[in-house]
């Protein structure tokens, strides 16, 4: 951690949003690497390039149901002048004996089956009797109840030309393509994909494991019932699920009692299955906030580069933080404030990047853009900190939800960015251009 830091004592040290998000990312390093079957890769971040050791298809095959046939033998064909063809045998998908296509034949083929030697071109069904010595007909008979359609004679109706519906060997990827390059985050086609090609496992930096522990005698547990001075305990959940989307396997643990010695034997007991612990609540000066009591005394603040620094940060909500490091195996924790706006701000400032950045991510920040600020009146913001208001963006335009209470959880909900208001800015005027951070 930065040398600026500073541990809880009376001298209180400003720090900047961007230093405290610096020395969280100096710190925090990628996972090591691991070797994971696909299913268990799922949302992992690929660490090599992989290529492709067999085409996709690995084979010409037919794109419809229908009949394998020699151009020259359907050339003219109509309804009226049908081609009459002798039908050799079928070719199903997985099928390896196949049957030849000579002059004045066809084979049945389904979908996905290998072209037959000798054949050039596949007729859809549709444009068929299907042997049946009719009309063109809307499906083949199933060989299970019709295995005769296999043979005998087929008329066609229409002309094909050269590789009409046959899927070209190669034509998806060929073999020696890349076909995912490293930083891939590997989602359901990327899995599918991996599947295609043969490749059963592969090499990745696995998900991190964070632990969600929310502070405050006064939380409840939703569907219990709320006693005088009680609240439910919202943070825990939302932070849960922030860090999910993430892209974090994320644990929840009920809401700890203000208690120091409770608090601090539960985050010993949380260390086992975390990559990454956050706390919220309990950060501030009251006489209640046990978290500075609780961590300051955690694992390894004796060792080099250990312990948990509290902060005051120039920005609004969020103003006071923790971070550090605990336990043997120094599992980077981050302590953020108990208001919902300002533990959700800042999960999305500081703990989102953390995230990311232990899932090796090149890129580990939220997208940000300009957009004109639409509102009834003027923005104001106290001087010297940074001030992130809720809003909704659509079309170029940013527009304020809710005011800027920390608690006005209901107006976080409907929110979709952040509203940048700089340190240097008391006011931002209607019509302004203004910083925004995306949130979807």
């Amino acid at each position: 951690m930065s040398s600026a830091a500073t541990r809880t004592t009376g001298q209180e040290h400003l720090w900047s949003v961007d230093d405290h998000l610096e020395d969280i990312l100096t710190t925090v390093r990628p996972l090591e690497p691991i070797e994971l079957q696909l299913l268990d890769a799922q949302g992992c971040v690929l660490l090599e390039d992989v290529t492709v050791p067999v085409s996709l298809p690995p084979f010409d095959n037919s794109s419809m149901d229908g009949y394998a046939v020699r151009v020259a033998d359907v050339a003219g064909a109509s309804e009226e002048f049908p081609a009459v063809l002798t039908v050799v045998g079928d070719v199903a998908a997985g099928q390896a004996d196949q049957p030849h296509v000579g002059p004045g034949q066809a084979a049945r083929i389904m979908t996905g089956a290998p072209l037959p030697p000798g054949a050039e071109a596949v007729v859809p069904v549709e444009w068929t009797d299907g042997g049946l010595g009719e009309g063109p007909v809307s499906r083949m008979r199933a060989h299970s109840t019709s295995p005769e359609g296999s043979s005998g004679q087929v008329h066609v109706h229409r002309p094909a030309e050269a590789r009409a519906h046959v899927r070209a060997k190669g034509s998806d990827v060929k073999a020696g393509d890349r076909a995912l390059e490293a930083g891939t985050v590997l989602g359901p086609p990327q899995i599918g994909l991996l599947a295609a090609i043969g490749r059963g496992t592969v090499r990745v930096r696995p998900r991190p494991r964070v632990v969600v522990l929310s502070t405050g005698s006064e939380l409840v547990q939703p569907d219990e019932e709320l006693g005088t001075g009680q609240i439910y305990d919202s943070n825990s959940f939302a932070l849960c699920a922030a860090a999910r989307d993430a892209g974090a396997i994320a644990y929840r643990v009920g809401a700890v009692a203000d208690d120091a010695e409770t608090l601090r034997s539960t985050v010993e007991d949380q260390l086992v299955r975390a990559d990454l612990m956050v706390t919220t609540g309990g950060v501030s000066v009251g006489a209640y906030d046990v978290v500075k009591e609780a961590l300051s005394s955690v694992g390894d603040e004796d060792e080099e580069g250990g312990g948990i620094d509290f902060r005051t940060l120039a920005m609004q909500p969020g103003k006071p933080q923790g971070f550090g490091s605990i336990g043997p195996d120094h599992i980077p924790l981050l302590a953020l404030p108990g208001n919902p706006v300002s533990s959700y701000v800042s999960f999305e400032l500081f703990v989102r990047p953390a995230i990311r950045a232990l899932m090796g991510l090149p890129d580990v920040h939220r997208p940000r853009i300009r957009a004109k600020l639409s509102a009834d009146k003027a923005l104001t913001s106290p001087k010297g900190r940074r001030q992130f208001l809720r809003g909704t963006y659509a079309d170029g335009t940013v527009t304020p939800v809710g005011g800027a209470g920390s608690h006005l959880v209901a107006a976080l909900a409907h929110a979709d960015a952040l509203i940048v208001v700089p340190e240097q800015d008391t006011s931002v005027e209607p019509g302004a251009e203004v910083e925004v951070v995306v949130l979807g």
